[in-house]
């Protein structure tokens, strides 16, 4: 397993005189695994919420407001962190098997938007938490 295995897929957004339609993930597309829920988090600016490891979901995050930087991290991997930012200025979807260490910042004022299609509904047991001092990650940089 590799940090490479987390793709980055451009979305496609439409103008249109009424408002942008802005596409997130279609059957179709590489990386549906199945469906299993759809939830939206506010990301407040600033804010770090970090660490989560799922051990059997696959996730596609979307931000289809304001601007995340994602941060996985995979022990004995080097380099051993990987930063994707994406939002409005960057629309596209993350990709992400199980198995990877993961924490995200809300980089937008003032706040973003954060959207996960996933392959299986929530299960508390699925998940695997630190907190964000157990793992060494400069937030403060850009």
């Amino acid at each position: 397993m590799s940090l490479n295995e987390i793709n980055v897929t451009p979305l496609q957004r439409i103008s249109t005189s009424g408002g942008d339609v802005m596409h997130a993930m279609k059957r179709t597309d590489p990386g549906y695994f199945g469906f299993g829920e759809v939830y939206f988090s506010w990301v407040e600016a600033g804010v770090v919420k970090a660490w989560k490891c799922h051990r059997c979901m696959s996730l596609n995050l979307v931000a289809p407001l304001g601007c995340i930087r994602f941060v996985f991290h995979q022990e004995g991997s080097v380099p051993a962190f990987r930063v994707e930012v994406i939002g409005e200025d960057r629309y596209a979807r993350l990709t992400v098997p199980p198995g990877f260490w993961f924490g995200f910042q809300g980089l937008g004022e003032p706040r973003s938007l954060l959207m996960n299609v996933a392959d299986l509904p929530h299960d508390p047991e699925e998940v695997l938490r630190k907190s964000v001092e157990e793992i060494q990650y400069d937030w403060s940089g850009g």
